[in-house]
């Protein structure tokens, strides 16, 4: 998150926070729930603290999902930054977590690593094939975590430079 927070910081304010199990130093995360209210009161405390003219929702993996969830169920944003999307547990490609996609009205940005383990492309590009408002951008040899492997011929630091470029393009659309 660090690394991402960096490379978007040139781009506008960027709001980090913990989710309350990262704070109380438990592994297990908590309910979607509390995660979706955790968001809710950090663009409660940005929208009062920075008055920014837009508020794109974001995170990596379980957060990005929270934040696609909030989305779907109307709350008011302009985008969605997504990376690291885990659409299916790994090892479970049955298990989709794609229902309330379809859902979600504003503009989305997703990036994924071609080596996700919790994001396989085929699955990927099918579950959002038809919606408009979804950009998924792949990052070549990534794992989840962002990660490459040293025989890919890439370094952490493009996968980084690709993430800042896009978002960059993606968000001037829409300023």
């Amino acid at each position: 998150m660090l690394r991402l927070a960096e490379t978007l910081a040139p781009l506008g304010d960027v709001v980090r926070f913990n989710f309350p199990y990262r704070d109380q130093g438990s592994g297990r995360p908590d309910p979607m729930p509390v995660l979706k209210r955790t968001i809710e009161e950090a663009v409660r405390r940005a929208r009062i603290d920075l008055q920014p003219k837009q508020i794109f929702l974001g995170g990596r993996s379980m957060g990005g999902r929270a934040a696609s969830m909030l989305a779907a169920e109307g709350f008011a944003c302009d985008g969605l930054l997504l990376f690291a999307y885990p659409l299916h547990p790994a090892g479970q490609p049955e298990k989709l977590r794609d229902a309330h996609l379809a859902k979600i009205r504003v503009p989305v940005l997703c990036f994924n690593g071609t080596r996700d383990a919790l994001c396989t492309r085929e699955l990927m590009e099918a579950a959002v094939s038809g919606l408009a408002n979804w950009t998924v951008c792949w990052l070549e040899a990534a794992d989840h975590s962002f990660r490459v492997l040293k025989s890919s011929g890439r370094t952490e630091a493009q996968v980084y430079e690709a993430i800042g470029a896009v978002s960059s393009r993606w968000l001037s659309e829409r300023a």
